[in-house]
């Protein structure tokens, strides 16, 4: 029958609290010495810092009894776990994918993909690439291409598959690239970049079209899938009455492999892997994940996470769990909504993206007022979240070429309740209200690479 709402509209939890972490609000003084301290990025900041942590919602999740229990029944032998064996069966049943290499996590995954198939002059084309998987094509050479549709780029536009790619984009560029510049196509499942956006079962279907045409292998980065299929299941005609299974399998059906972070849709805090149907780039796979990650029946993890991956991607796939993590992140829509605060609409999967020019529009872009936002919401209650825009892209390389200057609010699964929402709500409504005091900033140390991590900074 489906989970039954608050009168805010808020499905009921569809699980009770069994263990409780205690957690601290840090005074205003202890707040602005620890930005001090972290120079002003919070990636720098300790737990015991943070009220409310919106920081990521990668592997930040509340694991189950299930999973806990799965946990005591870790066989560790180094080869042939049956933990492997219970893991492999599972991604099979869900994917379709004959091939199951494990990796500790998702960017691990990634660098086992590109190192195999991207080389230097190689195009590869994404709806939005998110931070490690464009590192990861560019460490090997080669460009990584965004090719979202023209409404990912405007955050009040209400469409509702915004991840959708381009189809003319990507079609011009397999037909002036071909297959040998074009290694593979990714497509990622939401587009976490562009605001958690879901890609349509129509438009992938299109996409798998184009890339038989050209002969070029259709990956996925399915961190977020079961999340995308309720989107498609709620959304695109003709799929309300299927489960998030069959419409998973469906969008997996058309692709060639899938890499995927199970810190997300695995609902564990550590694990990820690559899948494919192509046997002899699975040998290789196993060749390089036996240098860098382990033995291709563990590939990095304790089999114990093995076991709690398999029991994650099964919980995950729950129409009434879905329903409550969605509607989190409607609720707390609905308030900043009412409180005018700007954000990209419609809401997606996993958090509130707070539209940035439209929140700080007295900032330009070399006072990085992405970073300022994010330390001002720190700042004024402890809620720490994360830019997504220039700094994490670099000028000309972010989100959508640097369309986009967002602040990310990612909730973590099953963690947090509808008073801690609220709380964050009236942080953000705040900072709002006084957000032509907010100030700029300067970078002050700058990586190569993924800068947004290590990067420090200070007020202009």
């Amino acid at each position: 029958m489906g989970s039954p709402s608050e009168p805010s509209g808020l499905p009921v939890e569809p699980y009770k609290v069994k263990v409780v972490e205690r957690i601290r609000l840090p005074s205003r003084e202890e707040r602005e010495a620890a930005l001090v301290r972290a120079g002003y990025n919070l990636f720098n900041l300790t737990s015991d810092e943070v009220y409310i942590d919106l920081l990521t919602d990668s592997g930040t999740s509340a694991m189950s009894d299930r999973q806990w229990a799965g946990l005591m029944v870790g066989d560790e032998t180094y080869a042939g776990s049956r933990n492997y064996a219970r893991f492999e069966s599972v991604v099979r049943e869900l994917t379709g994918f004959p091939e199951v290499i494990p990796a500790h996590q998702g960017r691990a995954a990634e660098n086992l993909l590109f190192s195999l198939l991207v080389h230097p002059g190689t195009f590869v084309p994404n709806n939005m690439h998110f931070d490690t998987t464009r590192t990861h094509v560019m460490r090997n050479g080669g460009a990584a291409v965004n090719l979202a549709v023209a409404e990912a780029y405007r955050p009040s536009d209400l469409s509702p598959f915004k991840g959708n790619v381009d189809l003319a984009k990507l079609s011009a560029l397999l037909e002036r690239e071909g297959r040998e510049k074009v290694p593979l196509v990714v497509v990622t499942l939401t587009n976490n970049t562009g605001g958690g956006q879901p890609v349509s079962l129509a438009n992938l279907t299109a996409v798998a079209a184009l890339c038989r045409e050209h002969r070029v292998p259709l990956y996925l980065d399915m961190c977020r899938w079961a999340e995308n299929a309720y989107f498609v299941r709620e959304r695109e005609e003709g799929q309300s009455h299927r489960s998030i299974r069959e419409i998973g399998r469906s969008l997996f059906d058309l692709a060639d492999g899938a890499t995927m972070s199970a810190k997300k849709d695995g609902l564990v805090n550590i694990g990820g892997f690559v899948a494919t149907r192509d046997p002899k780039l699975a040998e290789r796979l196993r060749e390089q994940l036996i240098v860098f990650e382990g033995f291709p029946t563990y590939g990095g993890l304790a089999r114990r996470d093995l076991e709690a991956v398999a029991i994650g991607l099964v919980e995950a796939t729950d129409l009434d769990y879905l329903a409550h993590r969605v509607g989190q992140v409607r609720y707390l829509a609905a308030q900043l909504e009412a409180g005018g605060v700007p954000f990209l609409k419609p809401p997606g999967g996993h958090g509130i993206y707070l539209d940035v020019r439209a929140f700080l529009p007295h900032l330009g872009k070399s006072d990085l007022p992405g970073q300022a936002l994010a330390v001002e919401l720190y700042r004024e209650g402890a809620v720490r979240s994360v830019e997504v825009g220039s700094i994490m892209f670099g000028d000309g390389e972010g989100a959508s070429d640097g369309a986009l200057e967002l602040v990310r609010l990612a909730i973590p699964r099953r963690v947090y309740t509808v008073s801690h929402l609220d709380y964050v709500a009236r942080t953000v409504l705040a900072v709002h209200a006084r957000r032509a005091s907010v100030r700029g900033f300067e970078m002050t140390y700058v990586p190569e690479r993924l800068r947004h991590f290590t990067a420090r900074f200070r007020p202009r």
